[in-house]
Parts: C-alpha cells; structure tokens; sequence
C-alpha cells in the first residue's frame, strides 16, 4: 500500500509564490524517483520537475529557473518551491514517484491557480 499526503497550492497573484510538499509512504517498498507533473485545462498531462534519491533534479523548460525541487530522503518528501508564477502555471499537480518495485504512484493532485 502506497500512501500520498499532499499540501500547499492555492491561488496566487502573477508573479507571486508558492510551494507544494508530498510525503510517500510504503510498507514494503522504497522511494526512488520522485517528482511533479501537472495538468491543466484542455492540455496533456506535462513533467514539472524530477528529483532522484541522489538529488539530481531535470525541470521542465517551462519553469526551468522558477520552481524548485528538493526532497528529504528520511521523510520521503518532494518539495516544489514555485517562483515567479505565470497564468499559464495554472493547473492542478500531481506527484509522482517511482518506487523500489519499478512501479509508479501517483498523489491526488493539489490545485495551483494563477489569477488577479
């Protein structure tokens, strides 16, 4: 069994900030992989930002100097710290991670508007 608790999202003004937390647990496997994706109205579902367990970390070009993404291995937590966000950054995101099992999980999705 996979657990997901998810926090942060909500509405923002452009060019404020926010930031996104999600803490995996299993009882049988480990976390390896973990990241954000997001999806928005009449769009497919895109990568946000990746995080292996050895922190090595690929965004997307969309947010590529904006967001951030960090994750504390002890806690089996992703962070995403969003910077600078846009209209077009609107979306509902999901984490995702990819455990020991080679199988990926997804969370339920936290809903971030970007609106005036």
């Amino acid at each position: 069994q996979v657990r997901f608790v998810e926090s942060g999202g909500g509405l923002v003004q452009p060019g404020g900030s926010l930031s996104l937390s999600c803490t995996v647990s299993s009882s049988t496997f480990n976390v390896n992989t973990m990241g954000w994706y997001r999806l928005a109205p009449g769009k497919r579902r895109e990568l946000v930002a990746t995080v292996t367990i050895d922190h090595y970390t690929v965004y997307s070009d969309s947010v590529k100097g904006r967001f951030t993404i960090s994750r504390d291995n002890a806690k089996n937590t992703v962070y995403l710290r969003m910077n600078s966000l846009k209209f077009e950054d609107t979306a509902v995101y999901y984490c995702n991670v990819r455990l020991s099992n080679n199988q990926e999980y997804w969370g339920q999705g936290t809903q971030v508007t970007v609106s005036s």
